[in-house]
């Protein structure tokens, strides 16, 4: 059964200092990267969601075959985002049973793991959330059935799907993710990509 995807990708990346969407790592932006792995899994629709320095992200990446959607209340924290997404899965993409959420931040992710989700998700009789597990959490990437989108949906300001993994609506199943809690928030963090703290190619 068809699963969507949506790509959290409209923070501002201020402690970070610059657009961590636009990273390279390994040839390609971390959010052309994210978009390409959600794909491969066999996650369609693939929609990314943008906010903060739309137009240069916009510029700069190729989205086929993934649908960028404009958050225009991103400064009101990720559950924004996550609306955005979802108000868009149910436009265009209705039929979908559920959706896969990716931050655009994680180096270690792969489509495996993407795909082991998905598999996870679509081999359960009945609806599930199937979250990955690492660092002693459950967090994203992750598969909501449609019965938890309401949950996802009263998020707000700066929640995110972590809260609704804490307590979620519906049985949860995990999925180990080694490096899950490998992420790109700070300067020092840029050695995860393989180039020094003050290089942005």
């Amino acid at each position: 059964m068809p699963v969507a995807a949506i790509i959290l990708a409209a923070g501002a990346s201020l402690r970070l200092g610059q657009p961590k969407q636009l990273l390279h790592y390994q040839g390609e932006t971390l959010l052309a990267r994210a978009m390409r792995l959600a794909h491969e899994a066999g996650a369609s629709p693939v929609f990314a969601v943008l906010g903060a320095n739309a137009a240069a992200i916009s510029a700069a990446v190729r989205f086929a075959p993934a649908i960028p959607i404009a958050n225009e209340r991103w400064q009101q924290g990720m559950s924004t985002s996550i609306h955005a997404g979802l108000r868009a899965l149910d436009a265009d993409a209705p039929q979908s049973t559920g959706v896969l959420l990716v931050s655009c931040d994680q180096p270690r992710l792969t489509a495996a793991h993407l795909r082991a989700l998905i598999d996870a998700f679509n081999a359960q009789s009945v609806p599930h959330i199937v979250a990955s597990r690492y660092a002693g959490i459950f967090g994203v990437p992750a598969v909501f059935p449609r019965c938890a989108f309401s949950a996802l949906n009263e998020l707000r300001a700066d929640k995110g799907a972590r809260s609704v993994l804490a307590n979620p609506p519906c049985p949860l199943i995990a999925v180990e993710f080694e490096g899950g809690d490998v992420d790109i928030d700070l300067p020092a963090d840029l050695a995860h990509l393989g180039y020094p703290e003050n290089l942005s190619s």
